[in-house]
């Protein structure tokens, strides 16, 4: 199998290059890359628990999806593919934001991303893809907040790093709609 790549990007999103994932993450270069947050009709996120045998953050909880674009695929199509790969189903994303993070691991790789957040509607179960999920759950975003301070240790850093981030912006989103 040959080794997937990650776009290599500068800080205004412009690609510079390509590297197989594992090179990338082991020398710390900024790459792109999007996080999926799926929420239900009661305002839940679909939150997933990584494979026990991933090669980094195995059995920690995190967003819906989250993955790296493929060269020439657009963001929301990127999203979509591994939404479809990872939790079993399709739905319309929005992009709403992006931003850069770095988050080291004790393993020895880095995340270092331009990580493009988007957002979907679904209200079935999903179909979870055993080789990346473990398991799943729908939690009111309150609850999601309360508890990273109470358990850290069990959520995803690029989660704790992108919830922060992605939780001040939709709060500011329903603000200016009048919710």
């Amino acid at each position: 199998m040959i080794e997937e790549k990650v776009i290599l990007v500068n800080e205004k999103d412009e690609q510079i290059g390509l590297m197989p994932k594992m090179e990338a993450h082991e020398k710390a270069l900024l790459h792109r890359a999007f996080s999926v947050f799926v929420f239900n009709d009661d305002n839940e996120l679909m939150l997933q628990q990584r494979a026990l045998d991933k090669y980094h953050s195995p059995g920690l909880w995190t967003n819906t999806c989250c993955s790296h674009q493929r060269e020439g695929e657009s963001n929301l199509a990127a999203g979509k593919r591994r939404l479809q790969e990872e939790m079993g189903f399709e739905t319309e994303l929005e992009e709403k934001t992006s931003f850069i993070y770095k988050a080291p691991f004790d393993n020895g790789l880095t995340e270092h991303e331009l990580d493009h957040i988007m957002v979907g509607t679904y209200n079935k179960e999903p179909n979870i893809n055993k080789s990346e999920v473990a398991a799943w759950k729908w939690m009111p975003l309150e609850a999601v907040k309360t508890d990273i301070v109470q358990q850290p240790e069990i959520y995803t850093a690029w989660f704790k790093i992108i919830f922060d981030k992605f939780y001040t912006f939709i709060n500011t989103s329903n603000e200016s709609n009048g919710k």
